[in-house]
């Protein structure tokens, strides 16, 4: 009869970060500068190196450039991506919700919207905690309030046709 010896626990990693779905910084898309490909390629190699200048360095991108697009209007959703990124979870004040649990609304411009419906939003998938691949997904939140905002426009338009016709 053969006596095995107990099996140890084995010692896990910690499992890589859960990066979410996310809005490329809007901005001027050039060649050479930073794309919404280019974005969530540094998101997703700043989850596997945990390092800024290393991650913006496999971008082919310097390292203040990054802070810049960090620091630019419209980038909470790829500043909440970089904090998913590194692990860093959000301290009770800093969340974006207020104390009934309910998340702020802020105003988004039409432009800001075609920017979302035309770039969508960003995933960065992640295997073994090796980035792996990008997926980019439409935002049709975004393309239905920019579409309801339309209807609105064109109802109000037609509303006042009919008011000053009947006049």
């Amino acid at each position: 009869m053969k006596h095995y010896p107990p099996l140890l626990p084995r010692e896990r990693k910690p499992a890589p970060p859960r990066i979410p779905l996310f809005h490329a910084v809007p901005g001027r898309t050039r060649a050479d500068g930073w794309t919404p490909r280019r974005q969530a390629a540094f998101i997703g190699y700043l989850a596997e190196t945990r390092s800024v200048t290393e991650a913006a360095r496999r971008v082919s991108m310097a390292r203040e450039t990054v802070y810049r697009l960090r620091g630019r209007e419209g980038a909470e959703s790829f500043n909440r991506a970089w904090d998913a990124a590194l692990g860093i979870a959000p301290a009770q004040g800093d969340s974006e919700r207020s104390q009934t649990g309910v998340t702020p609304s802020r105003k988004v411009t039409n432009t800001a919207l075609m920017w979302r419906v035309k770039t969508g939003l960003w995933q960065v998938r992640m295997h073994r905690g090796r980035f792996v691949a990008l997926w980019q997904k439409p935002d049709n939140t975004a393309l239905f309030q920019l579409l309801a905002r339309l209807d609105r426009a064109k109802t109000s338009s037609e509303r006042a046709w009919l008011e000053g016709a009947a006049a």
